[in-house]
């Protein structure tokens, strides 16, 4: 089993809201299936996300293992549901993200890290001793503690973040997390205020700032209003704070259909939820295309890089 002695596992875990105190240095498997070794499931050259993300050259993305909601659609459920993954150390990340900026990755693209948080730091800190340059960028569900926000702090250039539900209902339905909203309105607060306005190169690719992305979901468009009243509350407030991004991209995969959404989302159903952003001011980001509701868009996890 890979060894370190760079970072000290938590022995009392409070990484993410669950705050399930699990001795994590002892062996313990947390509620979002980490325990003491670092696990990953692909590295590689991303093409799919936000255009001034993946921009010409690919982001360079890194898929992590487990994960703090339980989404009953989630299309990466092999990784963050099923605990595939290789078993890697800190210093064979820090080559990772040395390899990506190699292949001419725009950024470094740390997908569902927060239950990995102390090891990925580790991580970045050798590689920067080492020639790393990148920005980084945490994609997250945005299920997030402010304190784990705030540990993040000189780490992430960019938060690629979720605003998934408002109503705690639905969250508990579809991501066995009640309490989603009340979490993640804070820590998305604390993520615009720690990174800023977005800032672009002059080829238009991100380099610090917030990306707020919705995936709208079949049968949940009140729902939807809610999160972009949401949004635009924040935009009204700070103009330009964030970037939205509304994704139609919604797949059943996974257990979808056991818990009422197994079929994608009507061309009616999105098109309300784009024309009330629209309604709502929020016209400076991203609105994914229908189309894009494919299962080719799903990487495969077969331990690409890692």
């Amino acid at each position: 089993m890979p060894k370190t002695d760079l970072v000290s596992p938590p022995s009392h875990c409070a990484l993410c809201p669950r705050r399930c105190g699990v001795d994590r240095a002892a062996g313990a498997v947390g509620f979002c299936g980490a325990g003491r070794t670092l696990k990953a499931a692909r590295a590689a050259l991303h093409f799919w996300e936000e255009p001034c993300i993946s921009g010409t050259h690919g982001s360079g993305t890194v898929f992590f293992s487990g994960c703090t909601l339980k989404c009953c659609f989630c299309q990466n459920y092999p990784i963050s549901a099923k605990g595939l993954g290789k078993e890697i150390t800190v210093e064979h990340l820090a080559e990772i993200f040395l390899n990506l900026q190699a292949q001419g990755a725009h950024n470094i693209n740390l997908v569902t890290p927060g239950q990995w948080q102390p090891w990925i730091i580790a991580a970045l800190d050798i590689a920067r001793t080492k020639g790393l340059r990148l920005p980084i960028v945490c994609n997250t569900g945005g299920y997030e503690t402010v304190e784990s926000v705030e540990a993040w702090r000189g780490y992430i250039d960019i938060w690629l973040a979720d605003l998934k539900y408002v109503s705690s209902a639905l969250s508990a339905e579809l991501s066995a997390a009640p309490d989603y909203f009340v979490e993640a309105k804070p820590a998305i607060e604390a993520m615009m205020a720690q990174a800023g306005h977005p800032v672009f190169d002059a080829d238009g690719i991100l380099q610090k700032g917030v990306i707020l992305r919705h995936l709208a979901l079949p049968g949940h468009v009140e729902d939807s209003f809610a999160v972009l009243d949401q949004m635009a509350a924040w935009n009204d407030a700070d103009p330009g704070c964030f970037l939205p991004s509304v994704m139609s991209q919604y797949t059943p995969f996974y257990k979808a259909a056991e818990h009422g959404i197994g079929r994608r989302i009507t061309t009616y159903e999105y098109r309300r939820v784009v024309n009330y952003a629209m309604d709502k001011g929020l016209v400076q980001g991203y609105m994914q295309q229908k189309s894009s509701a494919k299962e080719e868009y799903t990487p495969s996890f077969d331990l690409t890089g890692v």
